[in-house]
């Protein structure tokens, strides 16, 4: 880690939390400071600060010229425009969890916002919610990944997908302990599994567990992201870096790195 430096720091006060990057800037979620701050990558400044109504949790995400922002305190979905830096819209529902997400597809964006299981599909067309689908009780992140939808259920271990045309579950399937955060990336869904921590590989096309992988990163908190042909893992309170070849679990094509 000693020979890992930073190349710009950024002064926001506050928690910065949740982040989405879009092509021209960092977005960075605030919950204490009722705000998400835009971050310049270019000239590594804090170029806007705006307010997101009560304490934004459970992900951030960029879709449809905005950025989409859950907030706790008030259960509502904020939504921000790209270009102006301005709030444009605030919908009358919340996140089901504050360790969650929320994603988007080709023509919605997705909130699971109940905790007894109901996963929204939201227009952004209209800022209306069409759908509300069934999922698991206690179902917490999404992530939009080959024509689906996949949520965890930490509690009981499970990965839902859902038809992202039709709006049905068509698989529930049997993860690692504790799934919470998931990511798409080279054909497959990766959960971060918080009980063992471990990462759990589900194949989109066969719908099934094609790896296990033994981490090392259990416990609380944390995030999963794909990026530049690598998986990218971290919990509270674990800080190493790891770097090993997906040739070892099978595909030549992607490697690992976790943080």
């Amino acid at each position: 880690m000693s020979t890992i430096t930073p190349v710009a720091v950024f002064t926001t006060g506050g928690t910065p939390d949740w982040q989405v990057l879009t092509d021209e800037a960092l977005w960075v979620s605030n919950g204490p400071l009722n705000s998400i701050h835009r971050l310049n990558t270019k000239t590594n400044q804090v170029v806007a600060t705006i307010g997101v109504g009560k304490r934004p949790c459970s992900g951030l995400a960029a879709g449809f010229g905005s950025i989409w922002v859950p907030s706790c305190g008030d259960k509502t979905l904020v939504r921000v425009d790209i270009k102006t830096n301005a709030m444009t819209a605030t919908l009358a529902v919340g996140p089901a969890e504050s360790e969650g997400g929320i994603t988007v597809s080709s023509d919605a964006v997705w909130l699971v916002t109940d905790p007894l299981g109901k996963l929204s599909r939201i227009d952004p067309n209209t800022n209306t919610v069409t759908a509300l689908i069934d999922v698991p009780p206690g179902s917490a992140a999404v992530i939009y990944g080959d024509a689906a939808v996949w949520v965890t259920t930490p509690k009981a271990n499970m990965l839902t997908r859902v038809d992202a045309k039709t709006n049905k579950v068509t698989d529930s399937i049997e993860v690692g302990p504790g799934p919470r955060f998931v990511t798409f990336g080279a054909d497959s869904i990766w959960t971060l599994n918080q009980g063992d921590g471990t990462v759990s590989r589900v194949d989109c096309e066969t719908r099934k567990v094609v790896a296990s992988i033994e981490v090392g990163i259990p416990g609380d908190g944390g995030e999963i992201a794909f990026g530049f042909g690598h998986i990218w893992a971290t919990v509270f309170q674990i800080s190493y870096f790891r770097n090993r070849s997906c040739r070892e679990q099978g595909d030549p094509a992607v490697g690992w790195r976790w943080w």
